[in-house]
């Protein structure tokens, strides 16, 4: 039978609590929402529902293209623009996701003959964007600039160090300048992927490159998402004029793939610029990551301190961690579940993603149900 193996896996991921199945949410969920990543709470604000109803009423349904071909549209060039002034960098391009980004600026910035070196904490996309790059990949010790200059040191050509700048499991930070100084000891390239700093980190929200004074530079490009803080849809890389034109000329996700649709980019923009204007929901969204951290640690949990909005408490096993967070969606707060192969280490969580517009109430009630379910 052709696909017969597929049973002996499914059988296998029984046995270790590791099934995942799909759960359609309703369009107006009773639950107190900690599982997605909507930081800023506008995914459902009237501006960006509203710039995203107006996209699709003006340009259409969808982009009708590849980028390259009838993709691009007015939008599309006005959300680049804005996004990269924003965040500090003299251009950007933006792609239909954040995956399909960071397969872009690995693929089209490690050629033949170049190093990849790969903290080993990385997201999926990242490590998928080295395995089909045609340089060779290096993979160090997660948060480990040292090991970054150890790596580069036995290369002898180009290379570029990879890696996240907030890593979604724990939601700890990368060491960004001490990566960046450890590059330019070897001439190499930085590519960050600033999913989960974007909205959440620097000056106003403008990211963590921003923060750490890496914004504009030369030897540096950024990765960024626009479903997470900005509540839409869809990725952008950002960094020099001439690395963006080298994407559009040979990155295969841009070249190939259909481009944002444009409700997508409507809403993102129209998040971006909220953004602009009340900067404080940055600096909120971290206020309220701190918060559940402190109130879960007191309650006798193991909770990672939180570098941006993401909030890691450790369960005992996968099929735990499945029972908990089941136990406080019966209670009426969602709640993310990491089990192995999300997780690199093996230790299953919960994953609680703060957000600036919850109330303390909430919070509150949140680490009731946590503590009382555990």
């Amino acid at each position: 039978m052709a696909f017969g193996w597929i049973d002996e896996q499914a059988e296998a991921r029984r046995r270790a609590g590791l099934v995942r199945t799909l759960r359609p949410r309703p369009a107006h969920s009773p639950l107190l929402d900690l599982a997605s990543n909507d930081y800023l709470g506008l995914a459902r604000h009237p501006e960006v529902t509203e710039g995203a109803a107006e996209a699709a009423r003006r340009w259409g349904g969808g982009a009708t293209g590849s980028r390259l071909v009838t993709g691009t549209t007015e939008l599309h060039t006005e959300l680049e623009r804005e996004l990269a002034d924003f965040c500090g960098f003299e251009s950007a391009l933006v792609l239909s996701s954040g995956y399909a980004a960071n397969l872009a600026a690995v693929t089209a910035l490690a050629p033949h003959g170049s190093l990849i070196v790969s903290d080993a904490g990385n997201h999926a996309s990242l490590i998928d964007g080295c395995r089909l790059a045609r340089g060779t990949t290096q993979v160090v010790d997660h948060a480990d600039p040292e090991g970054v200059r150890k790596a580069l040191g036995t290369h002898d050509g180009p290379a570029v160090t990879v890696s996240d700048t907030v890593f979604s499991v724990d939601g700890d930070a990368a060491p960004i300048a001490e990566l960046a100084v450890a590059c330019r000891e070897y001439g190499a390239g930085l590519i960050v992927d600033d999913a989960h700093g974007l909205g959440v980190l620097g000056d106003g929200g403008r990211g963590a490159p921003h923060a750490a004074g890496l914004a504009g530079d030369p030897d540096v490009v950024v990765t960024v998402t626009l479903s997470k803080s900005l509540g839409s849809q869809g990725g952008a890389v950002l960094g020099p004029a001439a690395v963006i034109d080298h994407l559009v000329n040979a990155a295969r996700t841009f070249i190939f793939d259909t481009g944002l649709a444009p409700a997508a980019a409507g809403a993102a923009l129209s998040a971006l610029r909220l953004l602009r204007r009340e900067p404080g929901r940055a600096a909120r969204a971290r206020e309220v990551a701190t918060a559940l951290h402190t109130r879960l640690t007191a309650e006798g949990l193991s909770a990672v301190r939180p570098d941006a909005a993401v909030v890691s408490v450790r369960a005992p096993s996968p099929e735990r961690a499945v029972r908990w967070a089941a136990d406080c969606r019966e209670a009426g707060l969602a709640v993310g579940c990491f089990r192995p192969p999300s997780v690199p280490d093996g230790v299953s969580r919960l994953r609680l993603t703060a957000r600036a517009d919850l109330t303390e109430e909430q919070i509150e009630h949140a680490v009731d149900v946590i503590s009382r379910n555990r």
